[in-house]
């Protein structure tokens, strides 16, 4: 791959990894809810998640969805129902969470299953095979494409819980909690339009 095929696939990668989405919303409300190093899991799960999701775009299931797009449209409304429960728990949750109650962040497999129903991850998977793998060197570009965002998701997802969880003394408040609460999931919900239309 050349150098600047791989620079614009690392800045492509950067710039679909740190921009708002579903993952992010989550990640920066788990932060608040949860603090910095109980969603280390979370965070971990997107990246592994994601890298698979990637590989089997690659190896065909990119493929599969043009020729059978029924499969793309069930999977963007699963994902969305998915992401409405999810939005729910936020919305609904008033205290901070210290490991104390029955509440527990998103798991490392909860967080990488979800990269199999999360529209922006097929968008981006879909889009990054299409645009930088090379047809003469098929599966080393794949390989290459996986490596690069497997470099870049994790720091760039990661400064959302870390913003989240930089917010955790100030939103320790009651009142203030529930209404970013109900912000986040308000605005979990609306980065769903553009991948459901």
């Amino acid at each position: 791959m050349p150098l600047d095929t791989f620079l614009a696939l690392v800045l492509f990668a950067f710039t679909t990894s740190i921009t708002p989405g579903p993952n992010n919303m989550m990640l920066f409300a788990s932060g608040v809810n949860f603090g910095f190093r109980r969603t280390i899991p979370h965070m971990f799960g997107i990246g592994v998640g994601f890298f698979s999701l990637l590989i089997g775009v690659g190896l065909g299931l990119g493929a599969l969805l043009h020729t059978v797009p029924m499969v793309y449209t069930a999977l963007k409304f699963a994902g969305g129902a998915y992401l409405l429960w999810i939005a729910w728990k936020i919305a609904s949750s008033r205290s901070l969470s210290e490991g104390r109650s029955g509440v527990e962040p998103m798991s490392f497999l909860a967080a990488a299953a979800f990269q199999w129903v999360n529209p922006k991850a097929w968008v981006m998977a879909v889009t990054a095979m299409a645009t930088y793998t090379n047809p003469q060197l098929y599966l080393v570009s794949v390989l290459i494409v996986g490596l690069a965002f497997a470099a870049v998701n994790v720091p760039s997802v990661s400064t959302w819980a870390g913003f989240g969880s930089a917010l955790r003394e100030w939103l320790s408040d009651p009142v203030r909690l529930k209404w970013f609460n109900i912000s986040m999931a308000v605005l979990l919900v609306l980065s769903l339009w553009p991948m459901l239309k």
